[in-house]
């Protein structure tokens, strides 16, 4: 067998995909905080670009004059700004500390906030009206560690310790694996020290603790110290001690059996128990809750009997190609450097405003296809959803149904029912016994509302659920009401059971 090395001709076909089509799937898959975040970006980067907002000096222009705006170049000042910065040192010069410090004053003094227009701006009132991020909870406890009297070896021990604390409070790392960080004159009577300063000194109460009961049980105590050893305190202690397995599987019988309690004793002990917190940690530093921002907005018209579908108006909708500097990039008269680099940044703004337009219509055509084929939804409740693949909804568009899946992804629609996540109306379903289709979701709803509706003294065993749900014309196998009632974190029936 010869093996050589040589050129070849061979004709063939590929598709390969422009940076400008990259782009529009960019813009298409993102949310309107990240179009938002985006548009920013561009902002900054191209000076073409601009928001349509006319932005007047009082006295000096006028709306609808034609202004013609000096090109600003990347380390340059333009003549007018190198005339304000000279007029400033003059006045400076003339009227000394008392002048600087009035403008100092009036610059940080915010009583509203506008755009260069004199409208307000939302973008700049929504993050004036955002909490600022306090510290967090590794911070908050060493402030608390620093007022706490002990050796400084022990405090030291006490620093390292509370570095390895996680978000809920809890110290879940093994002593051995502190001290091979831990400085030489740190040993493990230090750690042991220092840990049970963390645990009885700092609050909240439970901070420190290696595991749930130990978590537990240092709350009660913290209970039993401060009001006395009543029934139920005492009596929740030895539950958490000796049987939180059985406590956690809703055991009550066996608990009472073996703990010589009656059911209303063990009752109320779980009682005392679900005044504890679990996760102490987050008392101090709780899990910041991200605000949703819908993307489309549907309303009823109840005049037409039918929903409307709405874009929500973004920063996206208000830019533009800022006019002086399109008249520049054609003015012949221009080097050629100039208007090589505003042809280029017309062009990007260009393909930006299109590429928005385009998502904002893809989007628009997808959520219409929606409200025509989940009416119902919107009329009588997520019971009532239908299966609604992709590749229906781009067949019916005529794109790819990845089109289709960009155009949803992380997308939100806010309904006169609440905001629901775009992909929620996107799922395959089943037949119901009467012919009707249901999607996976609707399933779930119906299995939700007949958990909700159970006797909680005798609850539906999955087998059970099987057979709720096939009187209504639904048969589907009792591993997958299994996996639907995980999703929706609903225990089993026998944690479900209320004694």
């Amino acid at each position: 067998m010869r093996i050589d090395a040589g050129t070849y001709m061979r004709a063939e076909q590929s598709m390969k995909l422009s940076p400008r089509m990259i782009q529009s799937m960019e813009i298409l898959q993102l949310p309107t905080l990240a179009l938002e975040e985006r548009i920013d970006q561009e902002l900054e980067q191209n000076p073409v670009l601009e928001l349509e907002e006319k932005r007047l000096r009082e006295g000096e222009l006028k709306a609808g004059d034609d202004v013609e705006q000096p090109l600003v170049v990347a380390d340059t000042v333009t003549e007018d700004a190198s005339r304000d910065f000279e007029r400033a040192a003059d006045m400076a010069e003339q009227y000394g500390e008392s002048w600087a410090q009035n403008t100092t004053e009036s610059a940080d003094y915010h009583p509203t906030r506008t755009n260069g227009s004199g409208d307000r701006d939302g973008k700049m009132d929504a993050m004036a009206n955002t909490a600022s991020r306090g510290p967090g909870l590794i911070e908050q406890l060493l402030d608390q560690w620093r007022f706490i009297d002990c050796d400084e070896a022990v405090h030291r021990a006490g620093e390292l310790l509370l570095s390895f604390i996680g978000d809920d409070g809890y110290l879940r790392t093994e002593f051995e694996q502190v001290l091979s960080q831990a400085p030489p004159e740190i040993g493990l009577p230090e750690l042991e020290s220092a840990l049970e300063l963390i645990q009885t000194r700092l609050d909240p109460v439970g901070i420190g603790a290696r595991d749930l009961r130990e978590c537990l049980l240092l709350q009660i105590d913290g209970l039993i110290e401060a009001k006395g050893r009543e029934e139920a305190l005492v009596n929740a202690r030895r539950l958490v001690k000796d049987h939180l397995k059985d406590i956690e599987m809703n055991r009550l019988p066996r608990i009472a059996q073996r703990t010589g309690l009656d059911i209303e004793q063990v009752k109320d002990a779980l009682g005392a128990l679900r005044r504890l917190d679990p996760r102490p940690g987050t008392q101090l530093a709780p899990a910041r809750i991200e605000a949703i921002t819908p993307d489309v907005i549907i309303e009823y018209d109840p005049v037409h009997d039918r929903y409307v579908a709405g874009a929500c108006r973004g920063r996206g909708s208000g830019l533009r190609i800022n006019p002086s500097y399109e008249k520049l990039a054609r003015d012949k008269e221009q080097d050629a450097t100039t208007r090589k680099y505003l042809n280029n940044n017309v062009s990007n703004a260009r393909w930006l405003i299109d590429a928005i337009s385009q998502r904002n219509t893809t989007l628009l055509r997808v959520v219409n296809i929606v409200l025509e084929a989940q009416r119902e939804f919107f009329d009588y409740g997520p019971q009532h959803l239908k299966p609604l693949p992709m590749v229906q909804v781009a067949e019916q568009l005529g794109i790819h149904v990845g089109t289709v899946s960009r155009a949803v992804s992380e997308k939100y629609i806010q309904t006169p029912r609440g905001i629901f996540p775009l992909r929620q109306f996107f799922s395959g379903g089943t037949e119901s016994s009467d012919g009707q289709e249901m999607s996976w979701a609707a399933v779930q709803a119906k299995l939700k509302a007949i958990i909700d509706g159970e006797d909680p003294k005798k609850p539906f065993s999955d087998d059970a659920l099987v057979a709720q749900l096939r009187e209504q014309g639904i048969e589907i196998a009792r591993r997958t009401v299994a996996k639907y009632r995980q999703q929706m974190d609903i225990p089993p029936a026998r944690k479900r059971k209320q004694f």
